[in-house]
């Protein structure tokens, strides 16, 4: 049994990160999308139309194939996790497959239509529409973490037969360890977004390629939001402790003193197991702050030097920006393993333990071929995703296909050539 729940939980962690470094760049940047399309809508301008052209198609290239990591994630509660959908199916399963609604319907449909919109509606309706994609994406995060904050947080909910039921919609979505830590994976994001548009725009400065106007712009737009945002997420992350704290206090370990009395509470009514999080937590608790606070100490010197085209001129610093990219990740992966690690030996915290809500069945010749078969198929769409924006995002924008206008010189195939 150990080595079954070992599997699977090695199994949901690899696809649950991987998942969420694809979320993450994929809110941060249609954010950015939704100001640039605006300001062209608005001012006509091309370098706007130019800029979303450009970030627009490294945006779809992260979605797309973040969608295959997305259902990957979906199939492993029917295979690996059947307790936990018998024991609480009917609480979070409705945030779930509203979310799959959202994600896989309506935003697809809707940045299908943006796609290939281009030229063919105008600025007004077009830039709507890219509005919309952003909110299907905000919406989606929404019901997730509205599950997931229920896992952490179980308010709200009574027990029918052996199974749990939420109380009234409203308190499920009004999940309070829910709201708080959407609202840090939002800005978590958008400084995710951020620091990808400074990395590659440093990128080209450093190497004076022949698009530093252009990189120069998104750079100017994106720094200042870098620097707010690791500031903000640090802030929002260090007030999540207080909340942490009264609603899941044994991920502090025994040091603390709220978390050796819930623990003293656990055994009584549980019997006795080790309530505290793994010692790896902290460590990632650490690695998380001092990421974010690496992050704003690199934006916040690079925004001094803004001034009067100043950084353009710095290439150590320019470096430094590029290479910072992975920072975000770095703290985001930490962050979740914190929040996720840090409440075992729980699936549901206080409820239901990891080990009731295994598949009943579920061999370790199973799990480990589920885990293998996941993981490959992970590890490949990630480094596809990434080779595909380093490469695209190396060419500039003179390269970028999305939204290209017709070339006039191209003149269409004879269809009176064809034959049957």
């Amino acid at each position: 049994m150990d080595d079954v729940l070992t599997l699977a939980r090695l199994q949901f962690a690899l696809t649950a990160i991987a998942h969420y470094l694809f979320v993450s760049l994929t809110l941060g940047l249609v954010t950015f999308l939704v100001v640039m399309q605006t300001r062209w809508a608005i001012t006509g301008k091309e370098k706007h139309r130019a800029q979303t052209r450009f970030w627009g198609q490294l945006y779809l290239i992260n979605y797309a194939l973040g969608i295959g990591t997305g259902i990957v994630m979906e199939f492993q509660f029917g295979l690996n996790w059947s307790g936990l959908t018998h024991a609480a199916g009917n609480v979070f399963g409705a945030p779930l497959a509203v979310e799959t609604l959202v994600a896989f319907f309506a935003e697809s449909t809707l940045l299908g239509l943006w796609i290939f919109g281009w030229d063919r509606l105008g600025r007004t309706a077009h830039t709507v529409l890219i509005w919309l994609v952003a909110l299907t994406a905000y919406a989606s995060v929404f019901f997730v973490m509205a599950a997931n904050g229920f896992l952490q947080y179980p308010a709200g909910t009574r027990t029918v037969d052996g199974e749990m039921v939420p109380v009234n919609a409203a308190t499920l979505f009004q999940n309070s360890n829910a709201s708080s830590a959407m609202a840090h994976v939002l800005t978590g994001a958008l400084a995710t977004g951020a620091f990808f548009i400074v990395a590659v725009s440093a990128w080209h400065l450093r190497r004076r390629t022949a698009h530093t106007e252009f990189f120069w712009s998104s750079m100017k737009l994106a720094l200042p939001v870098a620097a707010a945002m690791a500031m903000i997420t640090g802030v929002m992350g260090a007030s999540l402790f207080q909340v942490v704290g009264d609603q899941a206090p044994t991920k502090f370990g025994p040091g603390d003193k709220a978390a050796v009395a819930q623990a003293k509470e656990f055994t009584e009514k549980f019997g006795p197991d080790n309530y505290y999080g793994p010692d790896y937590v902290k460590s990632a608790e650490s690695f998380m702050i001092s990421s974010w606070g690496v992050m704003m100490g690199i934006t916040l010197i690079a925004l001094l030097f803004l001034i009067k085209r100043n950084l353009i001129r710095r290439r150590i610093l320019l470096w430094l920006l590029s290479a910072s990219v992975v920072l975000p990740y770095l703290a985001s992966t930490a962050g979740w393993i914190f929040r996720e690690s840090g409440r075992q030996p729980w699936a549901i915290y206080g409820v239901l333990k990891t080990e009731e809500a295994i598949t009943p069945g579920l061999s370790a010749g199973g799990a480990l071929a589920s885990l293998l078969v996941f993981g490959v198929l992970v590890a490949a769409l990630t480094l596809i995703d990434w080779a595909l924006l380093l490469r695209f995002a190396r060419r500039g924008p003179d390269e970028a296909q999305l939204g290209r206008a017709p070339d006039p010189a191209e003149k269409p195939a004879d269809v009176t050539t064809l034959t049957y």
